[in-house]
């Protein structure tokens, strides 16, 4: 599988890199790596590929690594290292499990949810 590095501006490439696979099927990437600056890979997450109901279960959810995220900040907010900072990015962070949980409702609502149905 070919990668390809992740543009963002707002990402630092100071210690790491991400990179995504370059031709993907269900208009996203699904698999990222996280290299060190030598290209060696210090992790990696796949995401689901295609509809749950029509292909089953085969990668995380972005709720799901939003919540492994929460969880680390929430982490470092019950430590020393606590700051405006991290309790800002996890407001956010739970904003946009808000956000996501009301498009499942929508979804589930109308009956397309797991499915490619728009």
């Amino acid at each position: 599988m070919e990668l390809v590095k992740l543009k963002n501006g707002l990402l630092t490439e100071k210690y790491t890199t991400v990179h995504h696979e370059k031709d993907y099927r269900y208009n996203a990437p699904h698999y990222f790596e996280v290299q060190d600056l030598n290209g060696e890979v210090v992790g990696s997450v796949h995401f689901q590929e295609g509809p749950i109901k029509e292909v089953g279960v085969n990668g995380v959810a972005n709720e799901d690594l939003i919540g492994m995220v929460l969880a680390r900040l929430e982490g470092f907010q019950n430590s020393e290292y606590r700051s405006r900072d991290n309790a800002v990015a996890i407001t956010k962070l739970e904003e946009a499990l808000l956000w996501l949980r009301k498009r499942t409702l929508e979804r589930e609502a109308r009956g397309v949810e797991g499915t490619h149905t728009v």
